[in-house]
């Protein structure tokens, strides 16, 4: 609902206004103009036209109330301005009635231009885009990944196997998520956000666990059953796809921490699709694998049975391949110098964030695709007073109404020549005179500078000095530029708690899987340094102009305040899928006896397939994302595809093994696992100790 928005001190004061019904609400202006093309518009008949519109918008029970036409200082246009029932985000469901009615009357005019905007129609355009969107990245993501498990299984079922229990994640934690939202609010956001975070690791904790079963029933060589198989590889992949799918999802809880509604979406969103992931990882998919290798037995059977030889089984090769043995190579010889070349080029890659600046992205930042922001740019171009405005609340005891009547014509009238605003105001009362509004017209889109400094002074100069004085009021500046202000104000001051429960749970989780504080701390560093650098390079690539025919976009000169949250959240989360993943596999050799430089080099290299696979997945599914149309979701998209390439392939094969390499035996304190298994190599491997 709108109240789920209100933030700092714009929200405050939306909620003081709402008290006494003077809160914003959902407005359409029907612009009327000439035709293109036939040059001076006739006022006459866009006069009578404009009656037309405001008549027939009076019919409608959608409609509250219509104003008067008003014609620009130019004559160049004349506007009718509507008012819709019901609460401001409610608009878009109401303004369909409203849309036929200008079309209408702009089939009675064909001599005219009739067209309408407004925030329901923008954001019923928004949505239709973000849509439209999201049915194109599925054409693009899905494709893409299926290709990539082809190349890593060679075989369309295995293949199929990921892509289609990703699918069924998305659309249970789609379900799910209906449910959740009667406790936690949803903005809408959060369908996008399960099918993002959903396809990535729906297809990673099955590839994993994948690759495990087949490295186990080549290790068998046929003297398993496919049901013990399958146990063995439950009882590693499995366990790591549990502690991974555990870290994401208290990540993302982090995010509750923001007091946020659309962080509060992302994150029930985040949580629903990854403990679902993890839960059909852990039911569906062993007995689906069961199920096909005690079918491959009963085939293989009946060869025996009509004396034919044996089906030639895929051999598996272990160990690292040629890319990564090439690789791990200089890192094996030289890892202080292959860490210290590779830190320095990560802090380089985050030096841009020094100049990072955080705006909330505008509607003047919506596509242009979108056909009421179209209209949007010539209303305020035929009306520049309407780009944006100041509210200033007042709440006192109705005896009190007399003096706060006058103190804010007297700021009124203070600001009337100041060359940041318009000079229009408009003073309304509610009717028991406990609550005032005046609204002040701002010229000026909310992310300029004149915008942007009129409130500052509005705030710290103007109300003190006048409403200020009137004992016992309660004062509030709210309005469009006081909203586009506050929001990343808010995330700003949020962001240093968010990033600080987001340490202490990698920090915990990473104990907690491997029973070792400086593994904690290692995966600490490399989580900041993956994250920092991505930043940077969001900074540098959106921050200017110089790419935007390359990611097709336009500069806004800033980053989305809700980027860095997001990005830096679901990235520590997804990074401890390879942490994890990795890991894990250093541990069980470490385990089994093996000298911790050996299982080092062992523990990467049998992983880095399947990582990098994985790693391949994630990278399409969010690179498609950064081809939306929509500035943040761009952004969003574009920052998790370059922090998963960096933490893929940079961290995990470079960062990593060269911190291990160097710590040697102190990778397992305080464990005493790990010098235990020294004392008892000669003993069997033991599995299910691989995480835990």
């Amino acid at each position: 609902t709108t109240e789920d928005f209100r933030i700092g001190e714009a929200g405050r004061g939306e909620e003081i206004a709402a008290e006494g019904g003077l809160q914003q609400r959902p407005v359409e202006h029907v612009l009327i103009t000439a035709k293109p093309g036939t040059g001076k518009i006739d006022l006459a008949a866009a006069d009578a036209a404009a009656v037309d519109v405001a008549t027939r918008m009076r019919t409608l029970p959608e409609v509250l109330t219509v104003a008067d036409p008003v014609r620009s200082a130019d004559d160049t246009a004349v506007r009718v301005t509507v008012t819709l029932k019901g609460p401001e985000l409610e608009g878009k469901k109401r303004v369909d009635a409203l849309l036929e009615q200008s079309a209408a009357v702009q089939e009675a005019n064909p001599g005219l231009r009739i067209e309408e905007t407004g925030s329901p129609s923008i954001s019923k355009g928004v949505d239709k885009l973000r849509g439209d969107d999201l049915a194109r990245t599925e054409m693009i993501a899905l494709p893409v990944t299926l290709i990539t498990l082809l190349l890593v299984f060679s075989s369309v079922a295995m293949a199929l196997v990921p892509l289609l229990l990703a699918l069924s994640s998305i659309v249970a934690a789609v379900g799910l998520s209906m449910v959740a939202s009667h406790v936690f609010p949803d903005n809408g956001i959060g369908t996008n956000i399960i099918l993002l975070i959903g396809l990535a690791v729906g297809v990673d904790y099955t590839l994993f666990y994948l690759k495990r079963e087949r490295e186990e029933r080549a290790r068998a060589n046929g003297k398993l059953s496919s049901q013990a198989i399958v146990e063995l590889a439950a009882a590693t992949s499995g366990r790591a796809v549990v502690v991974s799918g555990l870290a994401v999802a208290v990540s993302s809880a982090t995010l509750y921490l923001a007091d946020d509604v659309i962080f509060s979406s992302i994150a029930t969103g985040a949580i629903l699709v990854t403990l679902v992931a993890v839960i059909s990882s852990l039911t569906v998919l062993p007995a689906l694998l069961a199920k096909l290798g005690m079918r491959a037995e009963r085939r293989a059977e009946r060869r025996a049975v009509r004396g034919l030889a044996p089906k030639k089984q895929r051999t598996h090769k272990s160990g690292p391949g040629r890319l990564t043995a090439a690789v791990l190579r200089p890192v094996v010889k030289r890892p202080v110098a292959t860490l210290t070349v590779t830190v320095f080029a990560l802090l380089a890659l985050a030096a841009p964030i020094l100049n990072l600046k955080l705006t909330d992205m505008g509607r003047e930042t919506h596509s242009r695709t979108i056909e009421a922001m179209q209209v949007y740019d010539r209303l305020n171009a035929a009306f520049p007073d309407l780009k944006s405005m100041h509210q200033v609340v007042v709440r006192a005891d109705a005896d009190r109404a007399p003096e706060v009547t006058a103190a804010l014509r007297e700021l009124a009238a203070d600001v009337e020549d100041d060359p940041r605003l318009s000079g229009d105001s408009q003073l309304n009362t509610s009717p028991d005179r406990r609550i005032s509004l005046l609204q002040l017209q701002v010229p000026h889109y909310v992310s300029s500078d004149e915008a942007q400094s009129s409130l500052q002074d509005i705030r710290d100069t103007f109300v003190p000095k006048t409403i200020g004085q009137v004992e016992g009021a309660e004062t509030a500046v709210t309005g469009d530029v006081a909203r586009y202000t506050d929001y990343p104000a808010h995330q700003e001051q949020k962001l240093p708690l968010i990033i600080g429960a987001l340490l202490l749970v990698t920090f915990a989780m990473t104990v907690w899987a491997f029973r070792s504080v400086v593994l904690g701390l290692v995966g600490i560093v490399l989580n900041l340094l993956s994250a920092a650098a991505s930043l940077g390079i969001l900074v540098l690539v959106f921050q200017h102009t110089w790419a935007e025919g390359l990611v097709d976009f336009t500069s806004t000169g800033s980053i989305g305040s809700r980027v860095p949250l997001f990005l830096f959240v679901i990235l520590f989360g997804l990074s401890m899928d390879y942490q994890v993943f990795v890991i894990s596999r250093i541990r069980e050799a470490a385990l089994n006896g093996v000298p911790t430089r050996k299982a080092v080099i062992e523990g990467i290299g049998s992983s880095a397939g399947v990582v990098t696979s994985a790693a391949v997945v994630m990278v399409t599914v969010f690179a498609s994302f950064a081809a939306l149309h929509l500035i943040e979701m761009k952004q969003i998209g574009f920052s998790l595809a370059v922090a998963v390439l960096l933490d893929a392939f940079v961290i995990r094969m470079l960062v990593l093994p060269s911190m291990m390499l160097l710590l040697g035996e102190a990778n397992w304190w305080p464990s005493r696992g790990v010098r235990r298994a020294r004392g008892t190599a000669e003993k069997a491997p033991r599995p299910l100790e691989s995480v835990g």
